[in-house]
């Protein structure tokens, strides 16, 4: 079995250069959803600042107002908005039904989740002006 294994010789380089391909893309995937990880609370606290949403209006806002870099599923979105109920950042309330509309649970944010989101987004500012500072370099 020795000498099987990829560079060996025994594949073709074409081979070699789509894995390699593959590794990257797998790289680029994982800092992807690292970075976009940490600006999640920040994203859904900045669509609640105006109006009520209701979960899935949320996703398909992020989604269009993102130019779809942000393609939240259900089981990444509800996880959020439950940890910023319990902090206290947003509240939710159920909507009532009014003829063929089913009730929905709208997420509202509270004053304390609007100071929050003004010290997040200094954070923010300051993060992404150094990262961009290093990386003009």
């Amino acid at each position: 079995m020795e000498g099987q294994g990829i560079g060996s010789g025994r594949f073709p380089s074409q081979f070699r250069y789509v894995q390699r391909a593959e590794v990257k893309i797998i790289m680029n995937d994982k800092y992807e959803r690292q970075m976009k990880k940490g600006v999640l609370d920040m994203l859904v606290l900045r669509l609640l600042k105006s109006e009520a949403k209701y979960g899935y209006q949320i996703i398909q806002e992020m989604r269009e107002k993102s130019g779809e870099t942000f393609l939240l599923k259900d089981g990444t979105l509800y996880p959020i908005l439950y940890r910023l109920e319990d902090d206290g950042l947003v509240v939710s309330k159920w909507s009532e039904a009014v003829g063929k509309q089913v009730p929905r649970k709208y997420y509202e944010i509270t004053e304390e989740g609007q100071r929050a989101l003004a010290d997040i987004c200094e954070v923010w500012k300051r993060i992404s002006d150094g990262a961009a500072r290093i990386m003009e370099d």
